[in-house]
């Protein structure tokens, strides 16, 4: 038996890497409104921790009978952990803040993480992993630099060689901590203005560096999904995602081969197929078992005779994405696998609550 946690604020405690952390009111907002999503992924007899498991079990019954499953599961409250001894933990991420909630409520400390296994999974999910795996992907008819840096002089430098630059915090979550910076952001004399040094300084004082790359004209926002295990890497699917101001919204669901096709009137799948057999025999991971996902996109060209690049390594997320779920919830909802598939599953915020759809393409 596996006892699942839906846990999105995990990135913001990465940054905190704290064991006593109160994430901010949206990540508990969506932690409470969507704790019933690893039911799409559990197994039968498998339990899922919620604050409110009669709120979870309604909203998981409503999907259940929309996607025509009945997976037996349990919906409980972390209290009295010292019943789950025996239960293998499944968190969407692993961080001090998770670990910290599930001793307090009497979980046994040898099913939990312990401070190496942690700190390596925050250090894993640095951004300077980014910056690590790019030259392994970096082929023709790839785009793609990252630069880790810890003054605001070097960060100027690199604004003077590219002219736009995207700098982005180690740790953060659904855009935050990520400034897109031009020549505007410097005066007339060459130093930063008050607001983006102010920023830059503070992340840099706080987390210890940023990342910085050029900006490029992107064309789609995809992913990669992948599974680590102690015996290797293993590829699990496309993810087309779409996004708002940095932040996700929603998910293409559609077969492999229809998604290949989407992605096909960009880029060659002979490159696609590259970067995977790549990330497949990276070791970058070590040490990780567990889902991960790589963000990418399809760029325009400077030279715009020659179409489109593919970047191939725009974020690393060593946990579950909703790239994953989208992968699960696919294979639920089209079981014979049809290419005539085409729907969209959204995470929206209706003023009040975070919803979960399926909706038409």
């Amino acid at each position: 038996m596996t006892l699942h946690i839906f846990n999105p604020e995990h990135d913001i405690a990465l940054a905190a890497n704290l064991a006593n952390f109160t994430a901010p009111h949206a990540g508990r907002q969506l932690r409470a409104d969507l704790d019933y999503m690893p039911a799409l992924w559990a197994q039968p007899g498998d339990v899922i921790l919620t604050d409110h498991p009669d709120h979870a079990m309604k909203y998981w019954q409503r999907l259940a009978a929309r996607l025509h499953v009945n997976t037996p599961l349990s919906f409980v409250t972390s209290r009295g952990g010292s019943v789950f001894q025996q239960t293998d933990i499944l968190p969407w991420g692993w961080d001090k803040a998770l670990r910290g909630q599930l001793q307090r409520s009497g979980f046994n400390k040898g099913q939990l993480p312990d401070d190496v296994l942690l700190e390596h999974i925050r250090q894993l999910s640095h951004r300077r992993m980014v910056a690590q795996l790019l030259p392994l992907l970096r082929m023709e008819g790839t785009v793609g630099e990252a630069f880790e840096c810890d003054t605001v002089e070097h960060i100027g430098e690199f604004l003077g060689q590219y002219g736009q630059i995207v700098v982005k915090a180690p740790w953060s979550s659904s855009g935050r901590g990520v400034r897109f910076l031009d020549g505007r952001c410097m005066m007339d004399d060459g130093s930063w203005k008050m607001e983006e040094e102010r920023w830059l300084i503070s992340v840099i004082e706080r987390q210890g560096s940023v990342m910085v790359e050029p900006c490029y004209r992107k064309v789609c926002d995809f992913g990669m999904e992948f599974e680590a295990a102690p015996q290797g890497i293993s590829y699990v699917g496309l993810s087309l995602f779409q996004t708002v101001n940095g932040a996700y919204t929603g998910n293409i669901l559609a077969t492999e081969t229809v998604k290949r096709g989407i992605l096909g009137r960009y880029v060659p799948l002979a490159l696609i197929d590259a970067v995977v057999e790549r990330v497949v025999g990276w070791h970058g991971l070590d040490g990780y078992a567990g889902p991960f996902g790589i963000d990418m996109m399809v760029v325009a060209n400077s030279d715009c005779r020659q179409g489109y690049l593919l970047h191939p390594c725009v974020e690393i997320n060593v946990r579950r994405t909703m790239g994953h779920v989208a992968l699960v919830l696919e294979r639920l909802a089209n079981p014979s696998s049809s290419d005539d598939f085409r729907k969209v599953m959204r995470v929206y915020f209706d003023g009040s609550h975070y919803k979960f759809s399926i909706r038409k393409f």
